[in-house]
């Protein structure tokens, strides 16, 4: 058995962000699709931590730090809270409780999103890493449809399965390699992980 502590299994905090979900009014659709999605994607032993929370920044950014602080998670992902209603501020909150911004993150999604809708431009999410004395976190806001999420971890294919738009969880494992967490190891038929030769661990 490992000693190694970046084999450990990889924690994963899941937030779904949503005023009438979390009150009742009706079923959560992002926790579920996240949950799928990670289930056929990620090859390598994962863990998941779950929260459902009303659009309110304070309890956004709670939730946020105790998944980083607390509960430990290497990658935290939130659905929901992007647009530009009043109510959306999980961007805002996201980036309160960040050490540091990941620009390309938020760029790469708006670029997926715009080959199927101009409203694409409307959406403000971010990625950032949270830091704490001994621990790092990556920290991404996707949007809160089903499909959207998808396509937004993935990308797009063409008809023969050539990758022609990279989706954002491409370059998710080497970031989280970079900042001090678990090795990632993907399903390449859903999601090819792109790392640097030098950073390729060889299959046993």
């Amino acid at each position: 058995m490992s000693t190694d502590p970046l084999d450990r299994a990889l924690r994963i905090g899941l937030v779904s962000i949503s005023d009438r979900a979390s009150a009742g009014i009706y079923q959560d659709q992002g926790l579920p699709a996240l949950q799928e999605w990670f289930g056929i994607a990620i090859t390598s032993a994962w863990q998941m931590e779950t929260r459902l929370i009303p659009d309110e920044r304070s309890a956004i950014e709670q939730a946020l730090t105790e998944l980083v602080d607390v509960a430990k998670c290497d990658l935290v992902i939130t659905t929901g809270g992007t647009g530009p209603s009043r109510r959306d501020v999980t961007p805002e909150a996201t980036l309160a409780v960040a050490s540091k911004e990941m620009p390309g993150f938020g760029e790469q999604m708006r670029q997926i999103s715009l080959q199927f809708v101009p409203t694409a431009i409307l959406s403000r999410q971010v990625a950032v890493i949270r830091e704490t004395s001994d621990h790092a976190a990556l920290i991404l806001n996707l949007p809160g449809q089903p499909k959207s999420i998808k396509e937004t971890l993935e990308g797009l294919k063409d008809v023969d399965g050539k990758q022609i738009v990279n989706g954002i969880f491409a370059a998710v494992p080497y970031c989280i390699d970079l900042i001090g967490g678990p090795y990632i190891e993907t399903n390449d038929g859903v999601c090819k992980a792109f790392r640097p030769k030098s950073a390729i661990r060889n299959k046993a």
